[in-house]
């Protein structure tokens, strides 16, 4: 039997992605859209029936009224990032399973606080809900299948991770009035780069995670406020180093994910991974991958008849991600002082 969901805003990605991602799994059964308004709640709900409409401006169709239907089980939750936490903690508070997209929350602070919340307040309680935070990039099977070649090849002794790219005013994304005036550090250094971040972190793995990144971070483009473009060494657990740059404000284009250890290297680009060991070249192609949302939901399905959060869908893998691109960002504020990030 499909579990009775809603999806909460109502924004491109919600429409785009996470609307297609739910109709293609059996496993759910949409019955509510909600959004601030009617209007935008109509505009995500136009090819639907079936589907109840909840915004701010109906009585008796808010937020907490969807919340009190026994039929929806679980949320997915796609808002601007500032507001996000408030939405989950009343969803959870609900007994309401949550899938919320990322980043956890718009810095550190908040992020733990959520947390610890959520184990302290939810997470103890009889038939807890679950809560998972939404990062497609772990769902690529690309990336997938390079993290498990990386755990063949011995240390690691080296990484890089490149991702270039130009927002130009004018485009889907930017002219979203949230993310053009954002209330939240980094702008699109966090709403986009925290993408990179958890791919880059999965390719790694656990034995060669970050423990200390040097940054220097730069506002290139005048619309792109508060930075668009960061660079940074990360030094490794292990004692190895790498680089991450990330930028949104350069005519640079592209991107690549490149780990060297000690009995060969991996290389990814969306799509296509270069796995080189022993001197020969093994290329793999993903051409059906998409962008990885339908993968990530059918994941959080399967999660809710299992009762458990996934662990790729985890706030507190989240949490990490969060961690570093933060301290890149400290460092990028003072000149480039190193800083460590918690063990």
């Amino acid at each position: 039997m499909a579990t009775g969901i809603a999806l909460v805003g109502s924004g491109i990605f919600a429409k785009e992605e996470h609307l297609p991602a739910i109709r293609a799994t059996p496993l759910l059964s949409l019955k509510a859209v909600y959004s601030r308004s009617l209007k935008s709640a109509q505009a995500l709900s136009a090819e639907l029936s079936g589907v109840d409409l909840y915004s701010e401006d109906q009585e008796g169709k808010t937020f907490g009224d969807l919340l009190k239907r026994d039929d929806i089980v679980g949320v997915i939750i796609a808002l601007p990032i500032p507001v996000q936490p408030s939405y989950i903690k009343q969803a959870l508070s609900a007994g309401k399973h949550v899938l919320a997209e990322k980043p956890i929350a718009k810095d550190v602070a908040t992020a733990q606080e959520l947390l610890s919340w959520y184990n302290a307040s939810v997470k103890k309680t009889t038939a807890a809900p679950t809560f998972a935070i939404a990062e497609n990039f772990r769902f690529f099977e690309s990336f997938d299948f390079a993290a498990q070649q990386v755990t063949t090849l011995g240390r690691v002794l080296e990484f890089r991770t490149r991702v270039s790219n130009l927002v130009q005013p004018g485009g889907k994304y930017f002219e979203t009035a949230w993310r053009k005036t954002p209330e939240y550090q980094g702008g699109f250094l966090l709403d986009g780069g925290v993408h990179f971040v958890a791919a880059t972190r999965m390719l790694l793995g656990n034995v060669a995670a970050p423990a200390k990144v040097s940054a220097f971070t730069a506002q290139l483009q005048e619309h792109l406020p508060p930075l668009d473009t960061l660079n940074a060494t990360v030094q490794l657990k292990n004692g190895a180093s790498g680089t991450l740059s990330i930028s949104f404000g350069t005519t640079f284009t592209g991107s690549e994910y490149a780990v060297a250890a000690e009995k060969g290297r991996v290389w990814v680009s969306r799509g296509k991974v270069i796995v080189t060991r022993d001197g020969q070249e093994d290329v793999r192609e993903f051409p059906e991958e998409g962008n990885g949302v339908k993968q990530e939901v059918k994941a959080w399905a399967e999660s809710l008849v299992k009762g458990e959060t996934n662990p790729r869908q985890s706030p507190e893998e989240a949490l990490k991600d969060l961690e570093l691109l933060e301290a890149c960002l400290l460092s990028g504020e003072k000149g480039g002082a190193p800083i460590s990030l918690e063990p």
